[in-house]
């Protein structure tokens, strides 16, 4: 029954040729119209909702997250005294929020703005890297790197206000007709 629904739905995949189309791709198209056929195929439908991000004080992070970053505030909740549950998201964005948590203590003070260990933590891409670029630079956002051109794309790697580092890239659009061939 299944397996008429797909041949039924594969003549709306129309790769451009065989020797371009990646079967890997095929693959994955004809795995999401048997998921819909039949969702016990892919049971388990899971994303990452948030990411904690150790901020030093709310109403200071926040403003930089809208004002600078121009991500747009989703929730700011007041739980106690001394927690907000603050949830901030890159503009028309419907992935991954950053949830911005206040330090509590002295150990979790100690980790804010090196939350990695000096690696870049968070990846932002943009449909336009120097409209972003230079959004940021108007706003004393220091670069560390870039920008540059790497194969997967343009990347320069920014610190936040408190020192996190971030990607800012913009990736490069990949042709059908340069997507792999798997025989």
């Amino acid at each position: 029954m299944y397996v008429l629904g797909v041949f039924e739905a594969l003549p709306t995949i129309t790769p451009p040729s065989h020797t371009s189309y990646s079967l890997t791709l095929l693959l994955s198209h004809c795995l999401t119209i048997l998921s819909t056929l039949n969702p016990q195929i892919n049971p388990m439908h899971r994303m990452l909702a948030h990411i904690a991000l150790l901020v030093r004080d709310y109403d200071e992070a926040i403003q930089y997250y809208t004002e600078v970053l121009n991500f747009e505030l989703i929730e700011d909740t007041v739980m106690s005294e001394t927690k907000r549950w603050v949830l901030v998201r890159p503009s028309a964005h419907e992935g991954c929020n950053l949830l911005l948590a206040k330090a509590a203590n002295e150990e979790q003070l100690s980790r804010v703005g090196n939350q990695t260990g000096g690696r870049v933590f968070l990846f932002l891409h943009t449909d336009d890297f120097y409209r972003d670029y230079d959004h940021l630079i108007s706003h004393g956002v220091v670069f560390t790197r870039g920008p540059i051109e790497e194969v997967y794309g343009t990347v320069g790697v920014f610190k936040d206000l408190y020192g996190n580092l971030w990607d800012l890239i913009q990736p490069k659009e990949i042709p059908m007709s340069e997507t792999p061939y798997i025989p």
